[in-house]
Formats: structure tokens, C-alpha cells, sequence
């Protein structure tokens, strides 16, 4: 494994996984404890979204994010919301998929939008606390992400999502929860 920093976003590390192949098929060590100092990943979950799904821009306060891609494309968003983070309000975009994988670190939204039929696999730092899913508009002007498609197939959550303008302080990364 090999973790190159973001050129983008403060913390957000790419991570490229080695990919052992033979006739029989191939093994790509998808998580390692030792590859971080902290945090401790503490659950896993998995998504299938069908191509022409975008999910995001979801953020927490609580929360480190690993995501791998074991099937299929996604093009990926990430936001720094964290107000006193020098790459405050940058974003980068990418597509993931095969032997990469990306941590995500608390405070930075983010999303993404299969490109194909793909599976995700999320590891968090956090079990699930449905008051610390937080969202941004996919589409906000001040973000302008530029993504593969403008009429994604989206959850009523992430059609609902506010305008960063509109977030509520408190509810914004580093803020008292």
C-alpha cells in the first residue's frame, strides 16, 4: 500500500492497493490497522448503487470514512467544511475503482455518483448515529462541482440537501454539537 497525500484537501489521503493476480484470480488487501495512526474503524458497511446514482454530499462531525470500490466505477466529490482548515471550502474529484481506495477525515463532504454499477464499501470510525448524517446540495453553486451528469438519480435526503449558506452554524463542522 502506498498513501499519497490530496494535493487538494488538508488530511484526505489516496491510498493504492496492491493487487496480487494469478490464474485463479486476484486478492487486493482492502484494510490494514497499521495503515493508520488513529482513527480505529470500528464498522463496515456496503451499497450497491445503479449507474446513475449519486449519493452526497453527506458529511459528519464524528466521523472518518475509508471507502474502497470492489465492483464497478464512481466518481467521487470531497468537500473541506472544516472552517479552520487551510484548504477550507477546496474540492477534488476523481473517479474510484480497482485496487484504491480513499480516507475521508471528519469534516469533509462527501459523494459520489456511479459511473457504472458499482458496489461501495464504507469503513467508519463511528457506528451509525443518525443525528451526527449531515448534508450539502450536490448541486450548490458555490461548491460547482462539476459532476458527470446533471440529472443524477438522487434519495429524497440528498434532493432535500441545503445550500452550504443555509446550514445552520451549529451544525457545521467543528461547531459545538
Amino acid at each position: 500500500m502506498r498513501a499519497d497525500p490530496s494535493p487538494s484537501i488538508d488530511g484526505v489521503s489516496h491510498l493504492r492497493l496492491e493487487r496480487h493476480e494469478d490464474s485463479r484470480g486476484f486478492l487486493v488487501e482492502t484494510f490494514r490497522a497499521s495503515w493508520f495512526e488513529l482513527p480505529t474503524f470500528v464498522q463496515a458497511n456496503l451499497s450497491r448503487s445503479k449507474k446513475g446514482v449519486l449519493r452526497g454530499l453527506h458529511y459528519h462531525q464524528g466521523q472518518e470514512d475509508l471507502w474502497f470500490v470492489p465492483d464497478g466505477r464512481v466518481f467521487v466529490a470531497l468537500v473541506d467544511l472544516r472552517s479552520t482548515s487551510p484548504t477550507f471550502m477546496a474540492h477534488e474529484t476523481f473517479e474510484l475503482s480497482g485496487p484504491r481506495s480513499v480516507h475521508i477525515p471528519v469534516g469533509v463532504a462527501h459523494g459520489f455518483y456511479a459511473t457504472t454499477d458499482a458496489l461501495m464499501s464504507y469503513f467508519v470510525t463511528n457506528y451509525y448515529d443518525g443525528s451526527d448524517e449531515h448534508g450539502v446540495a450536490w448541486n450548490d453553486p458555490d461548491i460547482a462541482i462539476e459532476w458527470p451528469d446533471d440529472h443524477p438519480i438522487l434519495s429524497d435526503r440528498d434532493q432535500n440537501n441545503p445550500y452550504w449558506v443555509q446550514v445552520p452554524i451549529s451544525l457545521r463542522p467543528g461547531s459545538a454539537t
